[in-house]
């Protein structure tokens, strides 16, 4: 048999492919990697068992910077995404073998329709897993403060938003206070990072004992739609919905919403409009309160001009009025007097006659007590004289005793011991052999 070299043999390989696989081939695919390098764009592409997730089916593949450079602006046109690992697609690709590098996929297109329409399922899947548990208008239902001035910002701290976010405050006229809590807003991390920031706006108003933000803002200056896709995660969402404090988020366009947007307390456009909406909230209250406080002055006014008027007419009647009082009282209050001293009187005969009563069956109760215990006390020095030791040793019994215990059974004793038994007119003392 005829033995080849290691590039003959890959030559032989390439032939055959390129003799065999001479058309090109739409796929379904999942990325578990894309990278970047010099214009090219090299994927690892990977098909998962629908039930264990396990990997079935494994490629690399590659696109050209030539093709690369107009497949990839019209995928993230119409996509609003970057390409990036975990994302399903829909690829033309062509087979190419190299002795040198092995075999490839060459990708010469990609379809966005697809994948626009994977997102929107999962998205779809997001959304139906946070109403499964019930967690999806959660921020809906809370309350942001009448005076919503203490802002914890999370946002690039170099971002070109946040900086017209906290000028637009400090130009209102109100006493905002923004708190910036860094964060990276665009890429893979974005998911990871705003979950941190959460993490330590949470723990900063738990150590505290109180809940030291009135809102949090969620902002994002510049950046185009594709920068997106971190906000559509699951992880993220949960986290935003079952937030204590109430959410304000500015992070796309008009016609862009991400699940984090539909979980938050309210959903804003830009960083200047999160901003706008804060101070025009508060313009409102402090409309309510000038309103409430002409209210209140006016209401006082009237108010002291009614009672004056009343305190008039009572004037006026007073005089009279007390007199006819006074001479009322003071019979009312002189026949409470002779009534209290009748009642106190007879009262005082009542208790008079019950403690006599008292004081006679006291005393025969305590004269038969007396006798009862005095007959109780003689029976009990008759039992104890018939009881004593002395009696029954002047009858001819005996006691014996060890260790100054009394011996009632043979069994506790051994060989050796010495005991003493008492009688009538002495000790002896004997050991036990």
């Amino acid at each position: 048999m005829e033995t080849l070299s290691l590039y003959e043999l890959n030559s032989l390989v390439r032939e055959v492919l390129e003799a065999e696989l001479t058309h090109e081939y739409w796929v379904e695919a999942e990325l578990s990697e894309v990278r970047e390098s010099k214009g090219h764009c090299y994927m690892e592409l990977v098909q998962k068992d629908e039930f264990s997730n396990t990997p079935i089916a494994k490629a690399s593949a590659k696109c050209w910077r030539s093709t690369w450079s107009m497949i990839q602006p019209h995928f993230e046109r119409v996509t609003g995404q970057h390409l990036h690992a975990g994302m399903k697609a829909r690829l033309k690709v062509y087979a190419q073998f190299h002795e040198a590098f092995g075999f490839s996929w060459i990708v010469t297109d990609i379809d966005p329709n697809f994948t626009l329409g994977d997102l929107a399922r999962r998205r779809q899947e997001i959304i139906a897993k946070l109403k499964q548990e019930g967690i999806f208008d959660l921020q809906k239902e809370l309350f942001l403060p009448l005076f919503c001035q203490r802002i914890a910002v999370i946002s690039s701290a170099s971002a070109a938003g946040f900086g017209d976010f906290c000028k637009q405050l400090s130009e209102s006229g109100f006493c905002f206070e923004p708190v910036l809590f860094p964060a990276i807003m665009q890429g893979e991390q974005v998911e990871q990072s705003i979950i941190e920031a959460l993490e330590h706006i949470y723990q900063e108003c738990e150590g505290s004992g109180v809940i030291g933000y009135d809102a949090v803002v969620i902002i994002r200056g510049g950046g185009g739609t594709a920068d997106l896709s971190g906000f559509d995660t699951l992880a993220l969402a949960e986290h935003v919905a079952q937030f204590p404090i109430p959410i304000i988020t500015g992070i796309g366009h008009d016609r862009d919403e991400s699940v984090l947007d539909m979980v938050s307390h309210l959903r804003v456009k830009t960083p200047t409009a999160a901003a706008a909406f804060l101070i025009e909230r508060l313009q409102q209250v402090m409309n309510r309160i000038d309103h409430a406080e002409q209210h209140i002055a006016l209401s006082a006014q009237n108010r002291i001009s009614n009672l004056k008027l009343q305190f008039s007419n009572l004037a006026q009647r007073i005089p009279p009025l007390f007199s006819l009082v006074k001479t009322r009282h003071e019979a009312s209050l002189q026949q409470l007097s002779t009534r209290l001293s009748n009642i106190l009187f007879n009262r005082l005969e009542k208790e008079s006659v019950k403690i006599q009563s008292y004081d006679t069956q006291l005393s025969n109760a305590v004269s038969q007590q007396l006798l009862k215990e005095q007959h109780r006390l003689e029976m009990l020095e008759q039992r104890t004289k018939a009881l004593d030791p002395q009696l029954l040793l002047k009858r001819g019994y005996s006691i014996t005793l060890h260790n100054g215990k009394t011996v009632r059974n043979p069994i506790e004793l051994q060989k050796g011991d010495e005991i003493e038994t008492r009688l009538e007119k002495g000790i002896i003392k004997s050991v036990v052999k």
